[in-house]
């Protein structure tokens, strides 16, 4: 049982540092983008973002949750196996 907490919390820490970094390039994208916007369209005005323009927040609170219980559950049924696979894995691993 502790090596599927540690498989888990691996994948925890794997899922928030990739939607981190998503997210950084995502903005990086954006700011490029919007730099060349004044350029590509003269006639075109951005507006500010607004509250209303931040998205559907719940929905992927909602996605989010979905799938961490869903890498649980599939963690709960196929921990046994994988773990006798990494088992025997790191036994075939010669120092």
């Amino acid at each position: 049982m502790d090596i599927t907490n540690k498989m888990l919390a691996l994948a925890l820490g794997l899922h928030i540092a990739f939607k981190q970094r998503l997210g950084q390039l995502c903005q990086s994208a954006e700011t490029r983008w919007r730099g060349n916007l004044p350029g590509l369209f003269p006639g075109v005005a951005l507006r500010p973002a607004t509250d209303r323009s931040r998205g559907d927040v719940p929905g992927w609170v909602l996605i989010t949750l979905m799938s961490a219980v869903l890498v649980a559950g599939l963690l709960a049924i196929a921990g046994p196996a994988l773990e006798r696979l990494f088992n025997q894995a790191m036994e075939q691993v010669q120092p």
